[in-house]
């Protein structure tokens, strides 16, 4: 397989997956053990590229939001006024513990839990979530009626989806639900949830992705990968808040189960 096939397989799995409760990182991680996939041309510098087109999809989809935060900024310190300043607010919070979680942990679990195994576990683990907060869940609730203790409490979930397989979307929605927020309520918020996390991340990385230089095919690579992934993951967004209205995470539980078994499968087969 052509690497430019290669490139432009990988953004639409991150595109797809990053917004889909089924863990963006699980996918790249097993995408590239299944086929094998060349490791230092498609490596954690082009996840990094991949999640800069699904930052754009986000800007694209939520624009309206995005503009009335922005104008919303003069008022910040009056949010009980405006709720974009209130809704700025819930978001900061929100995002500062994967940001520590970031700093402090990132290499850790770049070096040890970016495998197989752990995949498979939290896949698992993440689908017995979903049909918890599918039966308990009340979904009654508004994004406006977010408090910033639960913002925080989000933000830890977000925090804990550094782990690969376990989705930002899939443990920040399960969260979200089990406070009683309404299905479509809790996707469009973890979404914006999702756009000073994806930022912060490509930031923290974008050093490595300057020093591996992408100049030449390498550069021609990213931008497919980009491209991609912002195509798929705008799609993946509308489609995931629609169907989020009106149905269960039943499905998406049942795909982690059978991918996580496959996986295991996979690995017995390579063990004997």
């Amino acid at each position: 397989m052509s690497p430019v096939i290669q490139a432009a397989l990988l953004g639409i799995v991150q595109g797809v997956t990053e917004f889909l409760p089924v863990s963006s990182s699980a996918h790249l991680i097993l995408a590239r053990a299944f086929f094998g996939f060349d490791g230092d041309k498609f490596g954690l510098s082009f996840d990094v590229a991949c999640h800069a087109g699904t930052l754009i999809a986000l800007l694209i989809y939520f624009r309206a939001e995005v503009l009335k935060m922005l104008q919303a900024l003069p008022r910040l310190l009056e949010p009980s006024r405006d709720p974009y300043a209130h809704l700025v607010w819930l978001l900061v919070v929100g995002t500062l513990p994967a940001v520590a979680v970031g700093l402090f942990l990132n290499t850790a679990i770049e070096d040890h839990l970016r495998t197989v195994q752990v995949a498979a576990l939290t896949l698992a683990v993440g689908a017995v979530g979903f049909f918890v907060a599918d039966a308990a869940g009340r979904n009654r609730r508004e994004q406006s009626s977010l408090t910033m203790a639960e913002a925080w409490w989000l933000g830890c979930a977000q925090a804990v989806a550094l782990i690969p397989g376990v989705s930002r979307s899939g443990i920040t929605i399960t969260v979200a639900l089990l406070m009683g927020l309404r299905r479509a309520d809790a996707a469009r918020f973890i979404f914006l949830l999702g756009i000073p996390a994806i930022l912060a991340a490509a930031l923290h990385e974008a050093p490595k992705v300057i020093t591996a230089g992408l100049g030449g095919e390498t550069g021609v690579l990213f931008l497919i990968g980009i491209a991609a992934s912002a195509v798929v993951g705008y799609l993946a967004i509308a489609g995931f808040v629609r169907y989020l209205a009106r149905r269960s995470l039943a499905v998406f539980a049942w795909y982690r189960l059978a991918l996580a078994a496959m996986v295991v499968v996979w690995l017995w087969q390579k063990s004997v």
